[in-house]
């Protein structure tokens, strides 16, 4: 078998785990009464996972990342927009870049 091939069924096969995951939460919440603690839990649990994925990032990182970061975090609190901080993040950090900090 060659190497496109295997990459396929790997692609294949992760693309099916995934599938599973999804259409497996979403069947077992259905058994689950909503309550309000666990209403809250859903709506913050994608915030706790970019925060988990962006603060060690963020440590490791270079400090124009550290202005690019701090810069999204405070348009965030300001205007309560996660799309608006993301783009303002991202063109602080690109603006940092090009300007060779």
């Amino acid at each position: 078998m060659g190497e496109h091939a295997t990459a396929i069924i790997a692609v294949l096969l992760m693309t099916l785990v995934t599938m599973m995951t999804r259409f497996s939460g979403v069947w077992i919440m259905s058994f689950v009464a909503i309550t309000p603690r666990i209403e809250a839990f859903l709506k913050y649990l994608a915030v706790s996972v970019v925060i988990a994925i962006v603060v060690p990032a963020t440590l490791h990182a270079a400090p124009r990342i550290w202005l690019a970061v701090g810069a999204a975090v405070i348009v965030m609190a300001l205007t309560r927009s996660a799309l608006g901080a993301m783009l303002v993040g991202a063109a602080v950090a690109a603006l940092a870049r090009n300007v060779g900090f």
